[in-house]
This record gives C-alpha cells, structure tokens and sequence, in this order.
C-alpha cells in the first residue's frame, strides 16, 4: 500500500519461502509430479524379472545344476536391482523437489492474496490463523504430493502388470489375486471418507487455538487487570483437549485404514502359499493351463504375491497424508481465493504531483458482499483541494468505510471516485495511494527506535527529514526522554496520544503526501491529549486535502465544514 499509507507499513515478499526454488506454473509442478510416479512404478514393476530370474536360478539348482548355471541370472538380478534403486531414488527426488515447488506457488498465491486482502474484509482470517495454515498446516501438502500421488500411481498400474505375469502361468492364483485386491480399495474409501473429515476438523481447531493464543497473549495486560488469568487458563485448557481429541480421531482412522488393507494382504498371501504349496506336494492337479506347478513356475508366482499387494500396503501407509493433504490445501485455497481485494498493487508509486487533491464521489455504492445490505447508495460528495472536512454520524454508518474507499482499500459496488481529475481504478490506485496518509485509532508502533518507527526503512528519507517530522507532531520531549532507547513491540512505553503523534509523524515524512484520511483520531483519549492529537493533526494538514471520520465535537469544529453520513446532507458549514 506504500509506507507512506499504512501507519505501520510491513512489506511482504512473495519468493518462495523455506529455501524452495522459483516456483513453477501448476501445470509444470504436476507434469513433474507425474514424471516422478512414473519412475517409481516403473522401478516397482522391475521387480518382475528379478521375481523371474531368482525362480529361475533356484529352479536350475533344484535340478542339480552348478554355479555356472546361475551366474548370469544372478548378474541380471543385480543389474536389475541397481537399476530399479535408481530409477527409485530418482523418482522421490522429482517427486519431492515438484511436491516443494507447488506448495511455494500456492503459499505465494495465498500470501499475494492476504497482501491484497481489505483491511475491511469482514472474511479476512484472524492473523493467528493465517500464519498456522501457511506455516504449518501447508507442509502437510508436501508428504501428500510426494508420497501419495507416485503411490497412487503404483496401485493403478504395478498389480495389473503381475497379474497379467502370474495369469499365464496359474488361472486359479490370478483370480485369488483378483478377488483380493478389489476390497482394500473399497473399504480405503470408505475409511478414506471419514479421514479427511476428521482431518479437515483437526486442522480448524488447530487454526483456530493458533488463533485463540495470539489474540490472549496480545491482551495479556488487559487479562491480569481484569483478573481473568485463572478463566483463560481454563479456557486454553479445553480448547487443548479438544484438539487433543480430535488429532486422536485421525490417528485412530489412519490405524484401522492399515489394519484392514494388511488384513486382506496377509489373507490374499496365505491363500496364494497354500495353493502353491499343495500343488507342489501334487494334492492339488488344477489351476493352470497345461499340467501341474513346477518349483520354478510356483516360486515365481510366490515372490510376486507380495509384490502384487506391495503397491497397495504403501498406498494405505500414505492414506492419512492424503487426508491431511487434501484438507491443508483446502485451506490454503481458502486463503488465496480472498473476498475483498484491495484496489490496484500493495505497491506503492510516486505519485505524478505533491498538490492537495480534490475528491469527487458520484453515486458511490458499496456493500460488503453478495447478498448484504448496501452501506452506501448513491453517495455524492465534492471535496476541495486543501479542504478539511469532518464525516460525522453514528457507528456503523460507514464513515470509516468511505475513508478506505477513497484509499482504495476495497472496490466499489457502484459509482466511482476521482481524486485529483484521475479516477481511482486498479491501474491508479496504487499512485494516488502514494500521495496519502492514514491515521488510525491504534496505529501499529515497532520494536526499535522512535526514529525508525517514523521512517520505516523508506529511501530517501534523512535525519533531517524525521526531525522535522517530530516537530510537526510535537514529540521533541518523547525523543529527549527515551534517547536511542528502543520501544517495546505494539507501543510498549508510550501512551495512545504519543503513539497517533508518531503516525502523525510518520505521515509528515512523506515529500508527497497530499491527502490524509484520518479515522477517530481522538478517540479514547483525554481532553488534554486529544487536543494535543488534533493540534499535531491540523499542522500536518496545513495545505493538504484532509478527511476525518470522528465522534469528536471539538474536532469537528476544527474542520472547514462537517456532513452526517447518514443524511447524505451538508449539516454545518464553517470557516477554519
């Protein structure tokens, strides 16, 4: 929004975050992710002709043959094996480098989208939240996108190519093959349901206890003044639980997912070995094609039933990071899919003038989403280049929703607003935005020195500049009583009055700052500091276009005229 904007202005890049390289397109992180699950069941089906040539090398020594015999099949399983550990290993790194990839684009997506999300967005998530679904909940995307799709890919495609070996040979150990492998999926599935449920209410409470101690240990002082340390206490406590038991919920589905899926495994071996074994002892004289079992043909089919459920074991140890995967990147979209936007880029740019702007409203509209009653309909305002103006009414009537349209801080439902003969739009918001200055209620104070709090790191900006800033905002006994002392995070040390005059401040450093929004600048003060407040504010608004939405008589009065939103009508006209 530019750091001339927001009283606390914190920049946020989207590269990729943990190291990860520059994320790709989607479409490039899931055409590696697909090459990698290609490697893997590629690798796993190797295990076919090894499966073939050891059958055939204890075959050769059952016979009586010599080590001559089994040489060359044994030079083949070891070409085979380094072959298929290659092509294996290769296969989870692609796997694992498209997997990080794709969670930085979609982390990117989701923290542009915060970025440019309104500060009056009444959807916008609670920060605690915010930060646990992009800083832990989204890592789970990564086991999901390397583990699960190449293991999803191996149970569609490696039983099907055993099967289509072991028919061949014996009709009767396909069709037990056949029969088994159908209902581990089914009953996945239906597991697989209530998983991703259960992990979808797992990753809420977890967003929401994230959420619930950010916002306890911000009011940390106001919970011992109200003496409510032992209620929070208690509060922390069930909320703890509840997570508790719900990440329980899941571990307990994940476990009986397992136990079904090596129930029928185990059950489809033990039918396959006993078939096997009996048609080796000759009780049994049907199943195959043409005569009876050999030990070759017999541990052929025996060394490739496991293999068979192999693919399907491993899809049931990823099921759960399924689950969680799916339900962190719903999350996460949730995040990057965003309600209201801000006008134009989080960019700030030099705007083309320093004069003071004139404001035009012309049938101004705006209502908070689909469905919503409008705040405003048909509101028309002009505003004179260096005019005061105050907006007066009750709460809720959208005076401080007027300021943030005006900056650009959400779009119109209806009707437009020039700002200078320019008219606010996407490709203009972000340079008219740079002429303009907010002052809040609470304004945000960093931890460091009162000087950087005032210049915030933007070029250009000297020693000269923030002295002058501090005696428009009349803080020279601030500065001389806390010396190069740091402040403490969220204004630690000073008093509401002295943290406006800081952002007063801060605006004052601003070489082109034309326009100043200010919203309940007095509010919750005292008299005295109050008038302090507005004293600071009128300095600064000397030959600029200034705006306040306020309860405040006494500031009101200060302006060049007032007008009661509500009225939509010019209630009280006065000279400065």
């Amino acid at each position: 929004m530019g750091t001339a904007f927001f009283d606390a202005t914190d920049k946020q890049e989207t590269r990729p975050l943990d190291g990860d390289a520059a994320s790709p397109r989607g479409d490039g992180a899931k055409g590696g992710l697909r090459s990698a699950a290609m490697l893997q069941a590629l690798a796993a089906a190797i295990w076919i002709p090894q499966a073939g040539l050891l059958a055939i090398s204890v075959g050769r020594i059952a016979d009586g043959g010599g080590l001559h015999d089994v040489l060359w099949p044994a030079f083949g399983i070891l070409l085979l094996g380094l072959a298929r550990s290659c092509l294996d290993a290769a296969g989870g790194r692609l796997a694992f480098h498209a997997a990080r990839a794709e969670l930085s684009r979609r982390r990117q997506a989701a923290v542009a989208a915060l970025c440019l999300s309104s500060p009056i967005d009444r959807g916008r998530p609670a920060s605690g939240k915010a930060a646990s679904v992009i800083g832990e909940q989204a890592e789970l995307i990564v086991p999901y996108l390397a583990r699960f799709q190449p293991a999803r890919m191996k149970a569609s495609f490696v039983p099907f190519v055993i099967l289509a070996f072991i028919l061949p040979v014996s009709w009767i150990a396909a069709l037990v093959l056949l029969f088994a492998a159908p209902l581990i999926p089914i009953f996945m599935a239906l597991i697989g349901w209530r998983a991703q449920a259960a992990s979808e209410k797992q990753l809420v409470a977890t967003g929401g206890l994230n959420g619930f101690l950010l916002d306890r240990l911000r009011g940390l002082a106001t919970i011992r003044a109200l003496e409510a340390v032992d209620a929070t206490a208690l509060r922390l406590r069930r909320e703890a639980e509840s997570l508790r038991q719900r990440t329980m919920a899941v571990l307990k589905i994940a476990f009986l997912s397992s136990a079904v899926l090596e129930l029928f495994a185990a059950l489809g071996v033990a039918m396959i070995a006993v078939y096997v074994g009996f048609s080796l002892l000759g009780e049994i004289r049907f199943g195959t094609w043409t005569g009876q079992l050999d030990l070759t043909e017999g541990l052929f089919i025996l060394l490739l039933a496991p293999a068979f459920f192999e693919p399907l074991r491993e899809l049931s140890a990823v099921w759960h990071d399924r689950a969680a995967g799916e339900a962190a990147l719903k999350a996460l979209d949730a995040l990057a899919a965003g309600a209201l936007p801000i006008r134009g880029s989080a960019e700030a740019l030099v705007p083309a003038g320093t004069e003071a702007s004139t404001i035009r409203l012309e049938n101004l509209a705006f209502r908070y989403g689909d469905g919503e009653p409008l705040i405003l309909d048909g509101f028309n305002l002009d505003i004179a280049a260096g005019e005061h103006l105050a907006l007066l009414g009750a709460s809720g009537s959208g005076k401080s929703t007027l300021l943030s349209l005006i900056a650009g801080l959400a779009p119109c439902t209806g009707g437009r607003i020039v700002i200078g003969g320019v008219e606010l739009a996407d490709e203009t918001a972000a340079s008219l935005r740079g002429g303009m200055a907010w002052v809040g209620q609470r304004p945000h104070i960093f931890a460091g020195t009162i000087a950087g709090n005032i210049s915030l790191g933007r070029p250009g900006i000297v020693s000269g500049d923030v002295t002058d800033a501090l005696g428009v905002a009349r803080l020279g006994k601030v500065v001389e009583a806390y010396g190069g002392r740091p402040l403490g995070e969220g204004g630690i040390g000073l008093s509401g009055g002295e943290a406006l005059r800081l952002a007063i401040a801060r605006a004052a450093c601003n070489p082109h700052l034309s326009i100043i929004l200010a919203d309940e600048p007095t509010a919750h003060l005292d008299a005295a500091t109050a008038a302090e407040v507005t004293e600071s504010l009128l300095s600064l608004a000397r030959g600029r276009t200034l705006i306040v939405a306020t309860h405040d008589p006494l500031l009101a009065a200060r302006m060049h005229r007032s007008i009661r939103i509500d009225a939509d009508i010019i209630v009280r006209e006065a000279a400065e």
